[in-house]
C-alpha cells in the first residue's frame, strides 16, 4: 500500500525570493515575526533570502508575489518522494516553484497568478490543503 500523500498548508500573506550582494550585512528585522517563514542562504557568490515581502531588502534583486505552500511536518529524513510527488503535480498544471527545505519539512513558492492554478491540480492529485481562514 503506498504512504499517504501529505497535506500541505497554504501559509497567510506574500513572499519574496531576493538575491543579496554576499557581503550583504543581514539585519534581523528582515526575517519577520517568530512563526513566519524566512529562510537564508548562503553559497559560494551570492546570498539568497525568502521572505515577506513587504520586508524584502531595500535595493535588493527580487522576485515577489510568491505564496507559499508548506508540507505538514515533521517530514522523517528516510521519506522518498515527497517534493517529487508535489513538483510533479505542479509541472504538469504548468505551475512554476521555487522549493524550500528545512529540517522538519518543505515548502513550495508559487507565483500569485499561478495560485489557483496550483490548488486546483495539487486537490485534483489527491493532496488535502488547508487555506488560512479570511476571519
Amino acid at each position: 500500500m503506498p504512504p499517504a500523500l501529505p497535506t500541505l498548508w497554504l501559509l497567510p500573506g506574500r513572499y519574496a525570493v531576493c538575491r543579496l550582494d554576499p557581503d550583504h550585512r543581514l539585519d534581523a528585522s528582515l526575517l519577520g515575526e517568530d512563526g513566519e517563514l524566512a529562510v537564508l542562504a548562503r553559497a559560494p557568490g551570492e546570498r539568497s533570502l525568502v521572505c515577506r515581502e513587504d520586508l524584502r531588502p531595500p535595493g535588493a534583486r527580487a522576485e515577489t508575489g510568491f505564496h507559499a505552500l508548506g508540507v505538514v511536518g515533521p517530514l522523517d529524513f528516510s521519506l522518498v518522494g515527497i517534493l517529487a510527488g508535489l513538483t510533479g503535480v505542479l509541472a504538469g498544471a504548468e505551475v512554476p516553484v521555487f522549493a524550500i527545505s528545512t529540517y522538519d519539512t518543505d515548502y513550495l513558492l508559487v507565483p500569485e497568478a499561478s495560485l489557483a492554478r496550483a490548488l486546483e491540480a495539487l486537490r485534483a492529485a489527491g493532496y488535502e490543503v488547508d487555506e488560512p481562514s479570511s476571519s
